[in-house]
């Protein structure tokens, strides 16, 4: 049985299938995400509690151990690891390799929620979970910076209008608002009066509660008619606290002015962030797994002049940090290397063929077994990155292998006297099986990156996995469109004389 013949006695659906190779590829090229490593399922998740005012202690027994106690019951966590500091939380989840992280992270999810029962109430926020990937590094940091407004005001126009403008673009997932923190109005007590007047933390607790209760008023009935009474006395400044009544002693009020310094701040002080020796808020942007960085820089940069005309006077926003240009600069290097690969590749085929008719029939395997890994590797999830962009350029000199030995048992037939038709059919048919043992053989060399257990064989696996395809398909194209190109186009110019310092080569 010869599994050429199909091939070589229909040039045109094997033309068809070489191109519809060429076609998939140039999708898949297009489509592929961009990124500059691949984007993994690690299985670590990790964890984030705060609670502004607590100590490490008081973190480590109210915050940490609830949550380690709910954590540590989730099927297939391998360790747990957790650091308290002061205000802040901080789990490290790490899951066996078997367990799918998607799944472990609803877990996780699941347990978050179990555990809010046994966090204490001045908990600032629902513990916040999320999954490690080393493909989600940011890429991209834009400051906010103004020589007139106070940095509280920058992050409240961060917040309120910059991050769902970004949000709003096609690829960006998690953005961080860095640099200070939530404005508020900042009650700093002073202990003196507090110990003359007999009042405690909790009376003045309770009173700036009182003073922030948004509650309904109720309503005036007016014979037939009925109104209801809209107004808001929750208090927004530090001016409007200031008056506010604690306490009564010895008949006269004790408001808070008396107690203690109320003035205009943020949330958490000892958060502060630089941009050019100016106070900044930063908005860290981080892709979605699987986007294309490329893409979504360039979506981004197509906004900004949309959000900067959103600031007000005296607002500056400035990119601090741009991740694609370096991976603009990596991938087209390695473009240029590849490119480069594929030249040399054909100049040496040709060194040596010594005819260019039958240069072309190896050489055109090359481009059209990348095309078809292209395909291959959008359908598979991979991105184009440094390392699937480095096993394209390594497998460049394997494709044309199986190709060239194609060529040599035909071309051999060919100077035995057999035409060119016969000669692709006999010479073929012979070598198949022998091509066939040379690419389970370059297959079997990659096994072991492709078995690698833990984190370095889900990083290597794009790479190993890029390298097979390519081969595999090579494998197809030389008892395709290689025995079908000889029935037609092989000229033998074997006995022609070497080129000059050839031999010397």
């Amino acid at each position: 049985m010869n599994p050429c013949r199909p091939f070589i006695t229909r040039p045109v659906m094997t033309t068809l299938l070489s191109m519809a190779l060429v076609i998939a590829g140039l999708f898949g090229y297009r489509a592929l995400p961009v990124g500059d490593l691949p984007n993994i399922a690690v299985p670590i998740i990790y964890v984030v509690a705060t609670q502004p005012g607590a100590s490490p202690q008081q973190m480590a027994s109210s915050v940490t151990t609830p949550l380690e106690r709910r954590l540590g019951q989730i099927s297939g966590i391998s360790s747990i690891e957790s650091d308290s500091t002061d205000s802040t939380a901080f789990i490290l989840l790490t899951f066996d390799d078997s367990r799918n992280i998607d799944g472990a992270a609803n877990d996780v999810q699941a347990a978050l929620r179990a555990a809010m029962q046994d966090m204490p109430a001045t908990l600032d926020m629902v513990p916040q979970y999320w999954k490690a990937n080393p493909a989600d590094s940011p890429i991209m940091v834009m400051a906010l910076t103004s020589d007139t407004r106070p940095i509280a005001e920058l992050y409240d126009i961060m917040q309120t209008h910059l991050q769902p403008m970004l949000s709003q673009v096609k690829g960006v997932g998690w953005i961080q608002i860095t640099g200070s923190s939530a404005p508020a109005v900042r009650v700093e007590m002073d202990p003196y009066p507090l110990f003359k007047y007999g009042i405690g933390f909790e009376d003045i607790r309770s009173a700036l509660a009182s003073a922030n209760a948004n509650t309904p008023k109720g309503f005036v009935d007016v014979g037939t008619q009925r109104y209801t009474l809209a107004t808001n006395d929750q208090a927004r400044h530090a001016a409007q606290y200031r008056d506010l009544v604690v306490g009564y002693r010895n008949g006269r009020p004790v408001r808070l002015a008396d107690l203690a310094e109320v003035h205009d701040g943020v949330q958490d002080e000892r958060q502060t962030g630089y941009f050019n020796n100016h106070r900044a808020v930063m908005a860290i942007v981080r892709p979605q797994p699987g986007a294309n960085v490329i893409r979504v820089m360039d979506a981004i940069r197509a906004r900004t002049p949309a959000m900067i005309a959103a600031l007000p006077a005296g607002v500056t926003l400035t990119p601090a940090m741009d991740r694609s240009i370096t991976i603009r600069a990596s991938l087209g290097d390695t473009q240029l290397t590849l490119l480069i690969s594929v030249l040399l590749v054909v100049a040496v085929v040709l060194v040596f063929l010594r005819a260019p008719r039958s240069t072309l029939i190896p050489a055109i395997t090359v481009p059209i077994s990348l095309a078809g890994t292209l395909a291959a590797m959008y359908l598979l999830g991979f991105s184009l990155d440094t390392l699937s962009l480095m096993a394209l350029t390594i497998a460049t000199g394997f494709v044309v292998d199986d190709a060239i030995v194609v060529v040599e048992n035909i071309a051999r037939h060919m100077e035995a006297g057999q035409s060119r038709a016969e000669a692709a059919m006999r010479g073929a048919g012979e070598i198949a099986f022998t091509v066939l043992s040379i690419t389970i053989a370059l297959v079997a060399v990659f096994l072991p990156l492709l078995l690698m257990p833990g984190t370095p064989g889900k990083i290597f696996y794009e790479f190993a996995m890029t390298l097979a395809v390519t081969v595999t398909v090579s494998l197809f194209l030389s008892i395709s469109l290689t025995p079908m190109m000889c029935g037609l186009l092989l000229d033998v110019a074997h006995g022609a004389p070497l080129p000059a310092g050839a031999s010397a080569l």
